[in-house]
């Protein structure tokens, strides 16, 4: 019973729109007309600069940090991952938009790693950071990071619902990405130049 209402809880809080919330209380917009259309946090940060894309960021890691870390302290492991897999199906999918499209899930996943796993989420989040200090490619260093979750839960000896987690979470990061490759893979990818306020120059995103 205990792990149903922590799996909601987990689904409830994925589906809290910050991105969206964000821009709307301070500008008065609809951040899904702006940019590459995307409600997560790295659109938010492209248009609107770090002012709201930092808060963004933080708060799409902690809705999936906080219903994953409760599943694992709580009742164990088994119900962290279900948590913070429901939490990134709510950032896939946000009930407060109607079920309507929402953001990748990279923040969210990120988040319920830490949760889960801290040093799995920290070994992928500095992945993340080495791989878009290189290339500046947001998406190619989601991508990489997300694919790199498995191998760290189980090169760290975590148990199995971990490393399936790990597993999950690339592959929803990948399918969620795949515009993102082909245009990789075409050279038509933008580089992350998001550090001040303004539209980026293509509506790309990761």
């Amino acid at each position: 019973m205990l792990t149903a209402i922590l799996v909601a809880a987990g689904y409830v809080a994925g589906s809290m729109t910050w991105g969206y919330w964000l821009v709307r209380v301070f500008h008065g917009e609809d951040v899904r007309t702006k940019g590459s259309g995307n409600i997560g946090a790295t659109n938010v940060w492209r248009v609107y600069g770090r002012t709201l894309g930092i808060p963004a960021v933080l708060l799409d890691t902690a809705k999936g940090f906080v219903p994953a870390l409760l599943g694992v302290l709580l009742v164990g492991h088994g119900t962290g991952v279900l948590a913070g897999a429901a939490a990134m199906l709510g950032h896939w999918r946000p009930l407060f938009l109607g079920f309507r499209k929402g953001g990748k899930m990279v923040a969210t996943a990120g988040g319920a790693f830490l949760g889960v796993a801290a040093p799995v989420g920290a070994a992928a989040a500095g992945v993340w950071l080495l791989v878009f200090a290189v290339g500046r490619y947001a998406s190619l260093a989601s991508i990489l990071a997300a694919a790199s979750l498995p191998l760290w839960a189980w090169l760290l000896g975590y148990p199995w619902p971990v490393v399936a987690f790990g597993g999950f979470a690339a592959l929803a990061v990948l399918l969620l990405h795949r515009v993102n490759l082909r245009r990789l893979a075409r050279g038509e990818e933008s580089r992350f130049r998001g550090f001040r306020r303004g539209e980026p120059k293509s509506a790309a995103s990761p």
